[in-house]
């Protein structure tokens, strides 16, 4: 928020800004922001996407395991923004600042000291009292007043206070009456109003913001009610979801998010800060207790921890764990972490940003892990096996036979099973990963418990782990996730925990009652009914669309487990058509496209999740076999290769109801090929790009402010003047 009237120097001093999003309103709700958005350069944007990229191009080489971009998060910052302006925003600071100066004028008047007095502050103070006893009466005026202050362990024995855009006068001069001050803020500002403004950060040009920020149309618009609702109503047409059909993205799990989940993240009691008194979070205790103990259950290890933000978090707390076991126990040496082909480009990553060396375990031609390449990794690298991680069900959407034998010959030689939870929707209710031998598992809360995570985030990935890893499992300086409360001096200095992987105890502690209420609501019974669905709901698909598609890989019964690949590569030569070009056809379909590309590149990977009925399965199923049969008119030549619906798909409303019609199909068969369409129809409001160009070279999509320009407007000074005048 300080940016907002402040620091305009920072722009040449820094390349990279990370301001935390508390100050551009992501909630905190027991968890800190997540986000953290980052402002970079362009070359540090690219740099950015090919660390992401390279986590399937590069695999065992990749250095970042950035999974998610918490973008939901980053939309509630960004309409914070839209919604008051540049003009808006620099009245909050402006305000929250202002409160901070009057604040510490009061604080010194009471005989008090504010330690940063000859700084430069914005809108926090660090106030020192003016004797040690004072600070106990400190303390329970604002027990009284319901108002928590930051108590350092310092030998001044110093108080933090923090305000924003939020506190109303009553609470200003609650804080005033707290440390002791006999005038009201408006009396301060009376008597020493030159004083206080003397020392605003703006007062200061090496501080004050010159250059101009929220330059755009977009942040200069929507400043009431009905006109952000509007814009937020725009852009969600943009987006097809769950509200129009089924999201069918192998190993993403996009199954409901029950509204009797979600209600209860808008109840206050929910809404508090991470590091409150322990007596003020009772009830989270409760509720978080009392999940951890569930997935215990659900999955068989002995302590779970909920810290992890997202499961690429959960598989580098995991690995770190492992490794400080093993150097524990004097094999600090094991540093080979044996990884299937077939694994989330995640796990590498995950595994270099935790000083191991990556060993890729080859596949057999029917998807399961090739036993001969495991048995030579194991001789080969002997003692130095710290971990094999691995995916259970597969990512090739099979069950393995010889998980077990898999996991023993790990364990023979020395070495720990990660297991990545990524695909526990297919085991929860039937099988337990820490009964077949995984000594640590992540567990996707946005997955298989419910949390919503279309749109990048926020996810949840809490690590369980076997008996001997508890010791090592993630802490906290402030908050000791065992007891709730602050750390004993004996915690502190534990030796063994990897320490917080988080910066808050409980990671996205506000999302966590979506997975209790899910779990509660379903019981033992529903949890494993729901898996049981998840893999009938697959195979029912696989069966159906098998005639038309090969199915890639099957289980050794004949069988696939929650989800299943679709080969699409054969149709590159009999057709020229791609899994791209089937992909952005099912957008005519109303449908979004499948996993594509992954784990086998040219293919679809297809995860209806238990959530989906019958009815739904079969539209989808119809979907992919009207389009097999577009293809099938460009191998017959009934069509041409490089001018069909498949690629010029998908099909805008602006180019179908166009004046000129030169393509060698009709409008119908472009905008509504299946007759279900018509009861729903989604437009895609972007047609056919060059994925590869735009990959190569990305650039701004922001316009000219000339482009924004209405005709009827006589000019955009003229409207300027208009409104000061009318302030």
């Amino acid at each position: 928020m300080l940016q907002f009237i402040g620091f305009s120097s920072l722009e040449e001093l820094v390349d990279v800004a990370v301001p935390p999003e508390i100050r551009v309103k992501e909630p905190v709700v027991l968890s800190p922001p997540r986000s953290e958005y980052e402002m970079l350069t362009r070359a540090d944007e690219l740099a950015r996407k090919n660390k992401t990229r390279e986590q399937h191009i590069r695999r065992e080489k990749a250095t970042s395991n950035i999974c998610t971009a918490q973008a939901l998060l980053a939309n509630m910052s960004a309409m914070y923004a839209v919604y008051n302006g540049p003009t808006g925003l620099k009245q909050k600071a402006e305000y929250a600042h202002n409160a901070a100066l009057v604040l510490a004028k009061g604080v010194e008047t009471a005989g008090h000291t504010v330690s940063n007095q000859n700084e430069k502050f914005f809108d926090t103070i660090k106030v020192i009292p003016k004797s040690p006893e004072i600070k106990f009466g400190i303390q329970q005026r604002a027990i009284v007043k319901e108002i928590n202050l930051r108590y350092y362990d310092d030998e001044s024995g110093s108080i933090g206070v923090a305000l924003d855009e939020t506190v109303e006068p009553d609470d200003l001069q609650d804080l005033l009456e707290i440390f002791g001050c006999s005038l009201t803020a408006e009396q301060l500002i009376e008597t020493y109003v030159a004083e206080i403004t003397s020392r605003r950060i703006q007062n200061d040009p090496t501080f004050k913001r010159t250059s101009a920020y929220l330059t755009h149309r977009i942040f200069n618009s929507h400043h009431s009610e009905t006109q952000i609702m509007r814009y937020m109503r725009k852009l969600e047409k943009k987006d097809i979801s769950l509200v129009h059909s089924m999201i069918p993205l192998g190993s993403c799990t996009m199954k409901l998010n029950a509204a009797a989940e979600l209600i209860p993240l808008s109840f206050p009691g929910f809404n508090i800060h991470p590091f409150v008194p322990k007596g003020q979070a009772e009830g989270y205790e409760i509720l978080l207790t009392q999940l951890a103990d569930d997935l215990c259950e659900i999955t068989g290890f002995d302590k779970i921890s909920l810290q992890p933000n997202s499961g690429a978090q959960g598989e580098y707390a995991g690995l770190r764990t492992i490794r400080a076991y093993l150097k524990s126990i004097g094999q600090g040496h094991r540093d080979v972490c044996l990884i299937p082909t077939s694994a989330h480009g995640t796990n590498p990553a995950s595994a270099q940003m935790a000083g191991m060396a990556v060993a890729p375990v080859k596949q057999l031609p029917d998807g399961t892990i090739d036993m001969k390449s495991l048995h030579q990794l194991l001789d080969t690298h002997g003692d130095r096996v710290a971990c094999l991680m691995i995916t259970y069900p597969s990512t090739n959407g099979i069950y393995d036979p010889h998980v077990k034998e898999i996991l023993d010959a790990v364990h023979k030689v020395g070495g720990q099973v990660y297991m990545d939870g990524a695909n526990l929707n297919a085991q929860v209710g039937i099988c337990r990963p820490g009964d077949y031998g995984a000594d640590v598992c992540h567990v996707n809360l946005h997955k298989t418990f419910c949390i919503p995570h279309g749109g990048g985030g926020p996810g949840m990935g809490p690590i369980g782990v076997k008996a001997h890893l508890i010791p090592f499992l993630p802490d906290h300086p402030l908050i000791d996730p065992d007891t709730f409360d602050k750390p004993t001096d004996q915690k502190k200095d534990c030796p063994n925990s990897i320490g917080p992987v988080s910066a808050a105890p409980f990671g996205s502690a506000s999302i966590l009652p979506i997975s209790w209420a899910y779990i509660k609501l379903m019981g033992s019974a529903g949890l494993k009914r729901a898996t049981h669905l998840a893999i009938l709901n697959a195979n029912y698909m696989a069966e159906r669309l098998s005639e038309h598609y090969p199915i890639l890989y099957r289980g050794n019964r004949g069988t696939v487990a929650h989800e299943f690949i679709l080969d699409t590569r054969p149709f590159k030569n009999s057709a020229n058509i791609e899994v791209g070009d089937i992909a952005k056809r099912l957008q005519d379909y109303g449908f979004h496209a499948p996993t594509m590309s992954w784990p086998v590149p040219g293919c679809l990977m297809i995860e209806p999740t238990e959530s989906e009925d019958k009815a739904e399965l079969d539209r989808f199923c119809d979907a992919l076999i009207f389009i097999r049969q577009e293809i099938r008119e460009i191998e017959e030549g009934r069509m041409g290769r490089s001018n069909n619906p498949l690629k010029n798909a998908p099909h805008t409303q602006p180019v179908v109801m166009r004046e000129a019609w030169d393509r060698p199909y009709s409008r119908e068969t472009a905008a509504f090929p299946a007759e279900f369409i018509r009861q729903n129809k989604f437009w895609p409001s972007v047609g056919r790009i060059d994925d590869i160009a735009g990959d190569r070279n990305p650039v701004c999509t922001c316009p000219d402010m000339s482009a924004y320009v209405s005709p009827f407007v006589a000019s955009t000074s003229e409207g300027e003047e208009f409104e000061e005048e009318f302030r």
